[in-house]
């Protein structure tokens, strides 16, 4: 990959920040779903050092993003953290807290995805790999958090709109992924020149 050390080093630093944060505020279960997350997206972006332009991403991404939009405004109606909060033994943090604030500002930076992958800077590839595998892999949690409910195996906040999201997660990684195939293979994709200018 043509990632810098000090770009390597800023994004792992992100990473450990999100999980540290997630720890503090939230406890050892979701900042262990965190890690499948951004620990994952991680080492995704060092192993599968993606090619994609924006364009390539960009239904997925918005559509994604549509889909997360979605997916808390449906935990939040449902009081999603209240009920993590029974799972975890642990009182949620105060939505307006710094702490908490600084933890949305972090999940803030995925919309910077457009502007750093069109420039092909190595950051927003960080940055679409931790956002596709959190929505496509650590929102599925939620068909697993019923099982720590004394109550039979039923909705738990938030699952409903995770059947739109995590499939929306899973086609941006493809989508990332298939750009290096292709130029492994030496094909290009239908319609577009391989290689230019925005390319890793």
């Amino acid at each position: 990959m043509n990632a810098t050390s000090p770009q390597i080093s800023i994004a792992a630093a992100f990473t450990c920040a999100v999980l540290i944060l997630g720890y503090v505020l939230l406890g050892p279960l979701p900042a262990f779903l965190f890690a499948f997350g951004f620990v994952g997206g991680f080492v995704l972006w060092l192993l599968i050092p993606s090619r994609a332009r924006f364009q390539d991403i960009k239904l997925p991404y918005f559509l994604t993003l549509a889909a997360f939009v979605l997916h808390k405004i449906e935990e939040r109606y449902w009081d999603f953290f209240p009920a993590l909060s029974r799972i975890t033994g642990k009182p949620m943090p105060e939505p307006n807290s710094f702490l908490a604030l600084l933890l949305y500002a972090f999940a803030g930076a995925w919309l910077l995805i457009p502007l750093l992958v069109e420039r092909g800077h190595p950051l927003g590839y960080y940055l679409a790999w931790t956002f596709f595998t959190s929505m496509g892999v650590i929102e599925l949690a939620h068909f697993a958090f019923p099982f720590f409910t004394p109550e039979p195996y039923g909705y738990f906040p938030g699952m409903t709109t995770v059947v739109l999201l995590a499939p929306a997660g899973w086609w941006g990684m493809v989508r990332l992924r298939q750009r290096e195939d292709l130029r492994l293979r030496g094909e290009r994709p239908q319609g577009r020149a391989s290689g230019g200018a925005g390319h890793r």
